[in-house]
């Protein structure tokens, strides 16, 4: 089926923004380019015209709902019409939004926001209360809100409205990074008493745009709001074309029918980049590309094995083949670039022959092993056969294993010894509380040891940020040296923008406050 309006935007198949076990944590940090592009540069702004961005969506059953926001074109439209407390900046630290402040008690488990002064789009003041209603709503047991887990440590019973615009956070524990639950994904502030079926017919938020239309599956059409806490936006109109196939948003962009089009391929970013048509705009480190060892069985319950793993990877090659170049070598780390990353410890390479040793010890010296993967994210049938490959050197055989991709993160969570993974944009305390301790309920390597989950908890109840980096350090070390995530690369989130287009922030990788940023581009 075509939209009659845009003759090369089909809307085939469903594009699900999931990466890792969890959707969006493309959940996703670091260094840019050094410079912005032409999209990001071009003088004043400009005020007035209308901007079409073309995205993957969800079909007929799509929402604006934005606490259900689970893909990219979801969250894009959330942002245009909501606020959260706080959101994170390029290095994936919490920077408020609608808290102009907070302050925590001596204890770390209680916690002071401060409202700024804001408004809804139908004028009423955003309050405390419509705080509280916000996250009492994402928190409601029997729904399936995506914030709903990172707001686990707030005990809403006991928390309260202390003014008009001040809230008093009870917490179950001490949490010295509190502001990244202010900016989980998904934790959009709504009026009280807002219902399910307010936010497709008439959805009223306090973000940059006001609502126009909505048609699931196919577009949405926002329009500037003048009173915006933040600054008006500079377009006057801002619709989100639906488009599922990577070539037809490429081709509405060359034929001039959008001037936005968000998730492009690298060869396609190659292939027009620098000649004139179009602009291609590089989101570096947007996405973890990884193997999954799991650590609780044969062979990967060997730390030996673990490390010979990741002296048989040669991560450039799996960066130029699988990723197509676009993107950067990883160091069996999480987050790199992102604030409190272990970014001290030495590159790691390839090393067949200490791999070779290390296997000989463990006596699994012939080791045979399945290599879980699926087309469920692009690179990841390329990686795996890189690595079975590299993997033939060191005397390992990989079988690779191709699953579905409806069913795939849920089948290599608990099931197989290896798999392909990936992650997106998160902060480093995240990534480890949801993945990484005894009780994480997306822990896919199955790390669980206690001292850990001990190093975590320290961290939380540290209020001096130098003390506490040094815990995280701690707990990296221990990761690269024993880890079951073999981080091979992070890859480039890419956009293409029609030259016109301006204000495209470079540095702010998928997910982040910068990301999608709509109120702050203009068109020249």
């Amino acid at each position: 089926m075509h939209d009659e309006r845009f003759p090369g935007l089909r809307r085939r198949g469903f594009l699900a923004a999931t990466t890792g076990a969890a959707a969006l944590a493309l959940a996703g940090c670091g260094g840019g380019t050094d410079d912005k592009t032409d999209s990001g540069s071009g003088g004043t702004p400009k005020r007035g015209g209308r901007l079409r961005a073309a995205f993957a969506g969800g079909g007929a059953s799509e929402t604006l709902d934005p606490h259900l926001a689970g893909l990219f074109a979801d969250v894009a439209r959330a942002k245009a019409l909501y606020d959260k407390l706080a959101d994170y900046d390029a290095d994936l630290s919490a920077s408020p939004r609608l808290a102009a402040a907070w302050q925590s008690n001596k204890t770390l488990d209680r916690w002071q926001v401060t409202l700024r002064e804001a408004a809804f789009h139908d004028g009423r003041a955003v309050t405390a209360e419509d705080v509280l209603y916000s996250y009492r709503r994402i928190a409601d047991p029997k729904q399936a809100f995506r914030a709903k887990a990172s707001l686990e440590p707030i005990d809403l019973d006991a928390s309260r409205a202390t003014g008009e615009r001040t809230v008093e956070f009870v917490l179950k524990r001490p949490t010295a990074e509190f502001p990244n639950v202010l900016a989980a994904f998904g934790a959009y502030i709504v009026p009280e008493n807002a219902t399910g079926t307010d936010f497709d017919r008439r959805p009223i938020g306090s973000g940059p745009f006001r609502f126009v239309s909505f048609a699931p599956g196919r577009s949405a059409v926002f329009r500037r709001h003048e009173d915006y806490w933040d600054g008006a936006p500079h377009l006057d109109e801002l619709e989100f074309v639906v488009a599922n196939e990577e070539s037809a948003r490429v081709n509405a962009l060359l034929a001039g029918q959008v001037e936005y089009a968000h998730e492009l391929d690298p060869t396609t970013a190659r292939a027009h980049e620098g000649r004139g048509q179009i602009e291609i705009v590089r989101l570096r480190n947007s996405a973890m590309q990884a193997f999954c060892m799991k650590t609780d069985r044969p062979p990967f319950d060997d730390r030996r094995v673990r490390e010979a793993f990741f002296l048989i990877a040669d991560r450039k090659e799996l960066v130029d083949g699988a990723l197509s170049g676009a993107g950067e070598v990883g160091n069996d780390l999480f987050g790199k670039g992102y604030e409190y990353y272990a970014d001290g410890l030495p590159q790691r390479e390839q090393d067949l022959d200490r791999a070779r040793a290390l296997l000989k010890k463990a006596g699994a010296e012939k080791l045979k092993v399945t290599l879980d993967t699926s087309a469920v994210a692009a690179g990841f049938t390329e990686a795996a056969g890189i690595f079975r490959d590299q993997a033939a050197k060191a005397g390992v055989t990989i079988d690779v294993k191709m699953g579905s991709k409806d069913s795939y993160w849920s089948d290599i969570l608990d099931g197989g010894t290896l798999c392909c993974y990936r992650s997106g944009a998160m902060p480093i305390e995240a990534h480890i509380s949801q993945r990484l301790l005894t009780d994480s309920t997306t822990n896919a390597t199955r790390w669980r040891h206690k001292d850990f989950d001990a190093l975590y908890q320290q961290a939380q109840s540290t209020r001096d940020k130098t003390e506490r980096a040094a815990v995280y350090e701690r707990m990296q070390r221990r990761l690269y040296a024993e880890g079951g995530f073999l981080v091979w690369g992070f890859a480039d989130w890419i956009l293409g923008t029609a030259r016109k287009v301006r204000g495209v922030e470079t540095k702010a990788p998928a997910n982040t406050l910068d990301w999608a940023r709509f109120d702050k581009v203009w068109l020249g």
